[in-house]
């Protein structure tokens, strides 16, 4: 038998193969988890005025401490017309201009103000409560950088900095086709041997998550004929996921049907459970991913394998997989041959995440699964790993 490729080994040859796809222009307002194709740089400075830190008032330090006229009051967005006189001071509000002549703000809990004049009772520091022109970016530079996934604080960033649009990579175009005689859709009546279809749901959410653009394909009957019509209708998109039919039973048509119309294999099955026989391809540039029909198998090949994907289509720098660090709650056995994928509920201690696989490992135990929120990585070797031991999780 030939020995199983590794999950390490099987993701590399993925991104490998997985380039980001072409930049478009997009406005900022539309931007929230795309990826960055070009660094974005800053149109201004920011802050483009020496503005105030504080509700206060605008003086010299030199003048502090003494009690000083105030000769005007200044808005945020409303600068002052004249410069401040020396021994004077100006009311201004956080965000304010600060106007030339003054060196420092000293906010109103400082002062005791009457008549129109404030009384400093010590020494204010040049420079107290001033934001200086483009200390937080300079006009031109780089404020979000290329690979960079646009989150709220990135784009409050760029939008404070000037910038409009910005170039990100295309949305993946994907295409999500199960096969299965025994599929039918949720809600309709169930014959002898039928059963939901539920993968095709699952992999569109899991996909649409991470950015993709999805199409679901209707499911397709154990035919050759449906089988070639509907993947031919898939590799018309960037990225074609099938569940189902990569095995060796009689009925395991789609990596021959696959094969049949141009899509290269570049593996078929990896040392993981579950997920064993994942298979991937490529026909140009378009990937090609097959996932077994299990439906756990299934939510774990994605997570490890198409997922990170879709997230290098989008130029992002880290396409993961993004593990996280845990602590075990319970002992586990390890799998001499297969890393593993255990289904865990993580919770949140003051050690740190504690994570507690849920009964019920089988690979069609979709209901089960729904009740982790982790996928806990067991790496293959002899022996088990002992309550309290460090492992990696991905977060579902």
């Amino acid at each position: 038998m030939d020995e199983l490729l590794t999950v390490e080994a099987a993701q590399r040859l993925v991104l490998e193969r997985a380039r980001p796809l072409a930049a478009e222009r997009v406005p900022l307002g539309e931007a929230a988890g795309r990826v960055l194709a070009e660094s974005a740089t800053a149109v201004v400075d920011l802050p483009p005025f020496p503005s105030s830190a504080m509700d206060g008032y605008a003086v010299r330090a030199a003048d502090t401490p003494g009690t000083l006229p105030v000769t005007g009051r200044i808005a945020a967005g409303t600068p002052s017309p004249a410069a401040l006189d020396p021994g004077a001071a100006m009311g201004i509000a956080t965000g304010g201009v600060v106007p030339p002549g003054a060196d420092a703000v000293i906010q109103h809990e400082r002062v005791v103000e009457r008549d129109n004049r404030i009384e400093i009772a010590g020494a204010v520091e040049p420079g107290t409560n001033v934001r200086p022109v483009g200390r937080d970016v300079a006009a031109g530079a780089v404020v979000a950088a290329a690979g960079t996934v646009l989150g709220a604080a990135q784009i409050g960033a760029l939008a404070a900095a000037g910038v409009p649009e910005v170039a990100c990579a295309r949305r993946p175009r994907v295409a999500v086709l199960t096969t299965g005689t025994e599929l039918r859709e949720p809600g309709s009546p169930l014959g002898p041997g039928e059963v939901y279809e539920a993968n095709g749901l699952m992999l569109a959410a899991q996909l649409a998550a991470e950015g993709a653009v999805v199409a679901r394909l209707a499911a397709v009957a154990d035919d050759e004929s449906e089988h070639r019509r509907a993947i031919e209708q898939g590799l018309d998109h960037d990225v074609l996921v099938t569940s189902g039919g990569v095995s060796v039973g009689p009925h395991d048509l789609v990596r021959r049907v696959e094969a049949e119309l141009g899509v290269e294999e570049v593996f078929w099955r990896v040392a993981v459970r579950p997920g064993k026989p994942v298979a991937f391809g490529v026909r140009g540039s378009v990937l090609v991913f097959g996932l077994p029909g299990n439906p756990v198998s299934s939510l774990v090949a994605c997570e490890l394998f198409v997922r990170p994907a879709i997230r290098a289509l989008q130029g992002a720098a880290d396409p993961g997989p993004r593990f996280a660090a845990g602590r075990l709650a319970t002992a586990v056995e390890r799998n001499e041959a297969r890393d593993d994928l255990l289904r865990a509920r993580a919770t949140v201690g003051g050690d740190g995440v504690e994570l507690e696989p849920v009964a019920g490992q089988e690979s069609h135990m979709i209901a089960r699964a729904a009740e982790a929120n982790a996928l806990v990585l067991v790496p293959r070797g002899e022996g088990g790993l002992p309550a309290g031991s460090t492992v990696r999780y991905l977060p579902l």
